[in-house]
């Protein structure tokens, strides 16, 4: 796969946000379903007058149902003669035609190399949840888990730090065939805000499908008293998925930040991060 950019295009960078609780995840689905990628195509390919044509987005890190970002980051192929006469204004256009639970907030031209997927070396994501007695506060029920038991969150972070590092993460991942399941965290932590809100901490080169989500479920846990800190480690160790964790629901998971290296080393990065490791 080339990252070339077709002749008379242009790679344009987008970054945007969304609040996922009405979206059936990221990436565009048959029967109708509303999709992040759908909606914001459907608003490009309107407000560039493009007929037919659609425009299609690649992201760095396909969010599932129900679960927000605030840092996502895609890339879209444009005809260099739109870009040219509309990106300007290209931007504000957008926001007028977009729903209000999604928003794009820069559009800019991609350096050579860039690739929104493949060019990420790290991408971090926070997990919310309190347990406080009386529950979520409402105006942030659609961001915040609430778990009914009290929540040690010394011994939690001590359990996401033994996490750390290269490993494989069968265990707390949704098999994909042919798909690898090794994947590299670089930091791991938890942290009680001010307001009392739990905030997991989790940032790692990719991720496999539902990881985080499995990783928090087993947490809860060790924070909860049911299971010791090391537990989570023995479950990652054993490299089977163990019917005690659970996976958390999505509407506390956000995506808050993608990395990229320098622009002279995204076509190197790009490479290497095709290749399946093992």
């Amino acid at each position: 796969m080339s990252d070339e950019v077709q002749p008379g295009h242009v790679r344009i960078r987008l970054d945007l946000s969304y609040d996922g609780t009405a979206f059936s995840g990221w990436a565009k689905q048959a029967g109708g379903r509303r999709t992040v990628q759908g909606e914001v195509e459907d608003a490009l390919r309107t407000v560039t007058r493009a007929g037919e044509r659609t425009y299609e987005l690649t992201v760095a890190g396909r969010t599932d149902a129900g679960v927000h970002a605030r840092g996502q980051v895609a890339h879209v192929d444009l005809p260099r003669e739109v870009w040219a006469e509309q990106g300007a204004k290209l931007l504000k256009r957008l926001a007028g035609r977009l729903p209000r639970d999604v928003r794009v907030w820069a559009l800019r031209e991609a350096p050579s190399g860039f690739n929104a997927r493949f060019a990420a070396v790290w991408r971090r994501y926070v997990y919310r949840v309190t347990d406080n007695p009386g529950g979520v506060d409402p105006l942030l029920r659609g961001h915040v888990l609430w778990h009914d038991w009290p929540l040690d969150v010394a011994a939690m972070d001590a359990a996401a730090k033994s996490l750390v590092g290269e490993h494989d993460f069968a265990a707390y991942a949704k098999k994909r065939e042919g798909a690898t399941t090794i994947r590299e965290i670089l930091d791991f932590g938890v942290r009680r805000n001010a307001d009392g809100v739990v905030e997991v901490e989790v940032r790692a080169d990719a991720f496999c499908h539902n990881q985080v989500r499995a990783m928090v479920g087993a947490l809860l846990f060790v924070g909860d008293g049911h299971r010791t800190v090391e537990w989570p480690r023995k479950v990652l160790e054993a490299r089977v998925r163990d019917s005690a964790v659970h996976v958390v629901r999505p509407h506390g998971l956000c995506l808050e930040e993608v990395g990229y290296p320098a622009d002279g080393l995204l076509a190197e990065r790009s490479r290497v991060a095709r290749n399946r490791r093992a």
